[in-house]
C-alpha cells in the first residue's frame, strides 16, 4: 500500500472541513436533539462525536507521541459530553492533525508503527501508511453516521464531496 504525504495533507484538510461543517450543523440543534438515541452504533450525535474525537486523540498519541486520551472504546462515547469543551478540543485536535501531517514524507509513511492495542489486548506493529489510511477512513465512517443523524434531526451540514472542498481549507 502506498500512502503519500500529499494524500495525508488532503485527508487532514478534508477532516477539518467536514468536522467544521458537522459541528456547525449540530450547534444549531438543542442539546436534547444531539443526545437523542438515534440507532447508530454509539447511539446519538453527541456520543458519536465523542467517540470520534477520542479515537482521533488515541491515534494522534501513537503518531506524534502526545498524551493519550485515557479510558477505552466503551467509555469513548461519553468522554466529551460537555458541548462547548468538545467543540474547543475538536478544533484543537484538527489543528494538531494538520500540524503532524505537515511533518510527513514518504519515508516516514513507509516505516512501521508499533503500539499496544487496548482493543486487541496485545502489541501491534503495522506500516504507518496503513495506520494513517485507517485513521482517515475511520473518521469518514463515523462522520457519515453523524451526517445521517443530523439530517434526520433537521440540520443541514455542508456538502461532503471531496472534490468540492474549498482549496484554502486548512491552509
Amino acid at each position: 500500500m502506498i500512502v503519500t504525504a500529499a494524500y495525508c495533507d488532503l485527508m487532514a484538510r478534508y477532516n477539518l472541513w467536514q468536522n467544521q461543517s458537522l459541528v456547525a450543523a449540530a450547534d444549531g440543534l438543542p442539546p436534547e436533539a444531539r443526545a437523542k438515541e438515534r440507532g447508530a452504533f454509539f447511539g446519538s450525535i453527541a456520543a458519536t462525536f465523542s467517540h470520534l474525537l477520542w479515537v482521533d486523540l488515541a491515534w494522534m498519541a501513537r503518531f506524534d507521541g502526545g498524551a493519550a486520551p485515557g479510558g477505552g472504546i466503551p467509555d469513548s462515547a461519553a468522554r466529551f459530553a460537555e458541548w462547548d469543551a468538545f467543540k474547543t478540543l475538536r478544533a484543537e485536535t484538527d489543528t494538531r492533525i494538520l500540524s503532524w501531517v505537515a511533518t510527513l514524507d514518504e519515508a516516514a509513511l513507509a516505516r512501521d508503527l508499533a503500539w499496544h492495542s487496548g482493543a486487541l489486548g496485545r502489541d501491534v506493529t503495522r506500516p504507518l501508511g496503513l495506520c494513517v489510511a485507517h485513521f482517515f477512513n475511520h473518521q469518514t465512517h463515523h462522520r457519515g453516521q453523524i451526517h445521517a443523524m443530523l439530517t434526520a434531526a433537521g440540520a443541514r451540514p455542508q456538502d461532503t464531496d471531496l472534490f468540492v472542498m474549498p482549496e484554502d481549507v486548512g491552509r
